[in-house]
């Protein structure tokens, strides 16, 4: 009976509200202005910059999603005993510089441009909201049509992996004091100096119309020569097999884990560089030649490694895949998909002779960071140059291959050579500070008994290899290589 009472309620209560709407409806119908064209123009902007707003920080998300990708990545290519290390330092990386690149990266890279070399304001953002409540769009040296903190985060992703590039070069033997001063030092100066020269909109080789989409010179070249001059001056990892041989891999399904996050966060990384969702055709045509360079790069690095070896090779396949995306991150926007395969196969076979290269003058990069973004990103910013499609370069002008003559080629060349020699004079003068005080290279015990153990006094497999056993069994040893590659 009861249940009979309140069917009858909820009948009686939606017929008395549809005989209040079908009263009051036709007013409120008529209350409301009719639709102008000012009007009409007016929503469809706010509509478009919500999308756009959306898109941007989606593809944002991505990218900060490929700190998981390094980290993982080089938790699988080092040894056991300095993944906590490495982890840690992947984390804390992102911590310092979201503070630094609020408080004074942003500013250098977007702030009025002073002579087209830095930014002199929007420190702290210091300007938002405005004095009557609006959130300005854009920045002085943007005039991308999102919100200035959307962009500022969208920034602030790709500023976090230029850091995190380094620590896989110097991973093992790094200070972890020196690790939170020059990922803050690059988050305040090095990288966002870089950025204003070709991202502000003022900046003396962005007036030069320099081809860099997404970031091969401003993110990978950078990202690459500091960390290969961090590793030259560090030295090599205590009790590494001999100059020509790789160290094997702790953990090569986390490495191909990080691998595949990496490729999947490349999607944001180069597509979400559009700022926008105007142009849906140039989209598509980067997220093509991204999966194209991708794959070219994978399989070339793999298939002349299997000629060198007669082995089919993980570890080079993997570093292949991101050398073919380093490698087209530049040109994503400004080429086809048939030269995005070139530079993608191109990017595989590279990366093997950097490996080479670097074994061969004696410089300790665990995870290959410098043959995967410092040459690769080298060759991406010079493929602008090189197969540059007219249709869609910013001056309109072709590439060298495409009859295009050397201008295109020379500013890409002029461009790289100005970001490589500051790069590598601003490293060496961070890292010889660090040195200088003691302060770069981690103490010698951590040489022993491992940088985990010393200085995090953890183990990314303690119910395996405890610390406190760790540091007895250093104490036996007076092989200060015991431990470091083998009965780890």
């Amino acid at each position: 009976m009861n249940m009979r009472i309140r069917s009858w309620h909820r009948l009686l209560a939606l017929a008395i509200g549809s005989l209040i709407f079908a009263i009051f409806a036709p007013t409120v119908v008529q209350a409301s202005a009719p639709p102008t064209i000012e009007s009409l123009a007016d929503t469809t902007t706010k509509l478009q910059i919500a999308i756009d707003t959306t898109w941007v920080i989606l593809t944002g998300c991505l990218v900060f999603f490929m700190q998981t990708g390094f980290a993982m990545l080089e938790a699988g290519l080092l040894r056991q005993r300095g993944v906590v290390n490495a982890l840690l330092e992947n984390f804390v990386d992102a911590a310092v510089t979201i503070l630094i690149w609020w408080g004074v990266g942003f500013g250098v890279a977007f702030g009025t441009s002073a002579g087209g070399f830095i930014g002199i304001d929007t420190f702290f953002l210091s300007h938002l909201p405005g004095a009557d409540g609006s959130y300005p769009m854009g920045a002085p040296g943007s005039t991308a049509a999102i919100n200035t903190y959307t962009l500022f985060f969208f920034q602030f992703a790709f500023a976090a992996t230029a850091s995190t590039i380094t620590t896989g070069s110097m991973a093992g033997r790094t200070d972890f004091v020196a690790d939170l001063i020059y990922s803050a030092v690059m988050a305040a100066f090095s990288y966002p100096i870089i950025v204003h020269w070709v991202w502000n909109a003022n900046g003396w080789l962005a007036k030069m119309s320099y081809h860099d989409f997404a970031g091969s010179s401003v993110i990978h070249t950078v990202g690459g020569w500091t960390a290969l001059v961090g590793a030259y001056l560090l030295g090599p990892r205590p009790g590494r097999p001999a100059w020509g041989t790789l160290p094997p891999a702790h953990n090569l399904g986390l490495a191909t884990l990080g691998t595949m996050i990496l490729w999947f966060g490349w999607y944001g990384f180069n597509a979400g560089s559009t700022l926008g969702t105007g142009n849906t055709g140039l989209i598509g045509l980067i997220i093509l030649n991204t999966t194209i360079g991708a794959g070219g790069g994978a399989l070339s690095a793999m298939f002349y490694q299997f000629f060198r070896s007669g082995k089919w090779d993980l570890v080079y396949c993997l570093n292949g895949s991101l050398a073919g995306l380093v490698g087209v991150t530049a040109g994503c926007a400004y080429v086809l998909p048939w030269a995005a395969l070139l530079i993608g196969l191109t990017g595989g076979l590279l990366v093997v002779w950097g490996i080479d290269l670097i074994e061969a003058v004696q410089i300790d990069d665990p995870v290959s960071a410098f043959a995967v973004h410092g040459i690769n990103g080298m060759m991406g910013t010079i493929a602008v140059g090189l197969f540059g499609q007219p249709e869609l370069t910013m001056n309109k002008k072709a590439g060298l291959f495409l009859n295009g003559g050397f201008e295109l080629l020379g500013i890409q060349l002029l461009g790289l050579v100005a970001i490589t020699v500051f790069t590598v004079a601003f490293a060496f003068l961070m890292f010889g500070g660090l040195k200088a005080i003691g302060r770069l290279r981690v103490d010698s015990k951590a040489d022993v008994i491992g940088i985990d153990a010393y200085e995090h006094g953890a183990s990314v497999w303690p119910d395996i290899y405890a610390v406190d056993q760790l540091e007895e069994s250093a104490k036996h040893s007076h092989n200060p290589a015991v431990g470091a590659y083998e009965g780890e």
